[in-house]
């Protein structure tokens, strides 16, 4: 009896489709398959197996090095790793240990630009059986799981940004090194949002993207041309439940493969350092539907004629607001993300909610008629995991519900209204969420720790380094 059969890990349908999934391998001549799980960063690790390891896999798991959990931003592993808890008060993650990788069969995807190789998403697992608490995606199914005993799914959308440009081939130093940053060079000039000859110019690199997602069955909406240069913009459409966060996770990965097989360089980075950039963001669409027990109706739409929302969807928004400025330690995770939030510039600067107004941290928007309303939260970046991204923001909301949280009144005009203001910097949106004790416990307080330490020893390094602006400012005047 294989690890995951003895730990009962699988529901009969996952059984099911893991022996469909040996039967395609075979049928499509997949040769290889990389078995991936969801870091805290939001990127994926893990390791390529050979197809005929497939039935082992699903029998088994695959087992990866515990540190992987343990390290920033740069790879640096930040918890004392052999000591008798990991350095996270964690005993199975004592002396550098061995985790589990469980593929969830309904992941399975073939990347055709890969030579047929598979790709399965996995959750995490020690060798007792239990689940990694640290594990992102673990934590959004539990932030799902709690909307579920409410009488909830969740319905989740995603619109991200991101810029594209072409690669140029790396020279190496005269030491023989290769430089740490790629070299690119912009495909347009901007500024000229939505331009049809903007979008015919990059439309053979978009249209070979569209064909591989297609095929990936990711429910591709739109690709637009975004205001700044070399900017492009994805939406999806929504999907229930963590199957919303897998696509982006999935999403992410594909296009920098793609890009990079063609000779390009797409990045999600918030804010390039390159002249005349736009910072790219990550709106977030959510509803919640009563499950279909209940109807399947979406929860959001208003009874009354005149009313934005209905009861439960105002206690939702009460609630992200509540805990917006914590919730920003996940939606916004990077130093340089911060640099988005600017007056006048459709990215949020306050903690307030208005109607069809794009200004606002959080945009009511959709058609009662047709049943879509639903809340736009326009505070994210495009780099976010996006699991701890919706699970931050599934469990503010799930929070104002449970707590009946009365919602002030919308803002006409957001960038004038007086309002708390959203974090400012990375430091202040880790203060803000060690500081809120309410969205700690309801979150995970072990993982609230747990992120806290990762982020600020991230913080510590950018602190100690020596930046562009201070060698320029100071250099000649002192």
């Amino acid at each position: 009896m294989g690890f995951i059969e003895r730990h009962q890990l699988y529901s009969s349908h996952q059984i099911e489709a893991a022996a469909e999934i040996i039967r395609r391998a075979e049928c499509e001549n997949v040769r290889s398959v990389r078995v991936v799980f969801a870091d805290q960063h939001g990127l994926l690790r893990g390791k390529t197996i050979v197809a005929s390891e497939l039935a082992s896999v699903f029998r088994s798991g695959l087992t990866v090095v515990s540190t992987l959990l343990s390290k920033d931003t740069s790879g640096t592993t930040v918890f004392p790793a052999f000591s008798a808890d990991g350095g996270l008060g964690i005993a199975e993650m004592a002396g550098a240990g061995d985790i589990l990788m469980v593929p969830d069969p309904s992941t399975f995807r073939v990347l055709d630009w890969a030579g047929n190789t598979g790709w399965l998403l996995c959750d995490l697992y020690f060798a007792n059986g239990q689940p990694v608490p640290l594990c992102s995606r673990g934590l959004m199914r539990r932030a799902v799981q709690r909307a579920a005993d409410q009488g909830y799914d969740v319905l989740t959308g995603a619109e991200l940004e991101f810029h594209l440009f072409r690669a140029l081939p790396h020279d190496a130093r005269s030491d023989g090194s290769i430089p740490s940053t790629p070299d690119i060079q912009g495909l347009n000039t901007g500024y000229q949002l939505l331009s049809e000859d903007r979008f015919d110019a990059m439309e053979p690199i978009v249209t070979i993207f569209g064909e591989h997602l297609q095929r990936l069955d990711i429910p591709i909406r739109t690709f637009e041309v975004e205001y700044g240069p070399n900017q492009l913009e994805v939406t999806l459409n929504p999907e229930i439940g963590v199957r919303a966060a897998d696509t982006v996770m999935l999403l992410r990965s594909a296009l920098k493969q793609i890009a990079r097989r063609h000779g390009y360089h797409a990045t999600f980075m918030c804010r390039p350092k390159i002249p005349r950039v736009f910072s790219s963001g990550w709106h977030l669409h959510q509803s919640l539907l009563h499950t279909s027990a209940n109807g399947g109706e979406n929860a959001f739409v208003p009874s009354g004629q005149q009313a934005v929302l209905s009861e439960v969807g105002r206690q939702y928004l009460a609630g992200q607001l509540r805990h917006a400025c914590a919730a920003s330690a996940f939606a916004v995770p990077t130093i340089n993300g911060y640099k988005r939030f600017q007056s006048y510039s459709m990215a949020p600067d306050r903690v307030l909610w208005a109607k069809d107004n794009r200004a606002a941290m959080l945009r009511v928007t959709g058609s009662a008629a047709d049943h879509s309303t639903h809340v736009e939260n326009r505070v994210g970046e495009p780099t976010a995991n996006p699991y701890l991204y919706m699970a931050s923001q599934l469990t503010a909301g799930l929070n104002g519900i449970d707590q009946r949280l009365e919602l002030g009144p919308a803002a006409d005009q957001p960038y004038e209204t007086e309002a708390p203001r959203l974090p400012a910097t990375l430091a202040e949106a880790l203060q803000s969420l060690a500081e809120d004790a309410e969205f700690t416990q309801a979150f995970g307080k072990q993982f609230v720790e747990y992120y806290l330490g990762i982020k600020r020893h991230e913080l510590a390094r950018f602190n100690a380094s020596v930046t562009d602006w201070e060698h320029n400012e100071y250099i000649d005047l002192f």
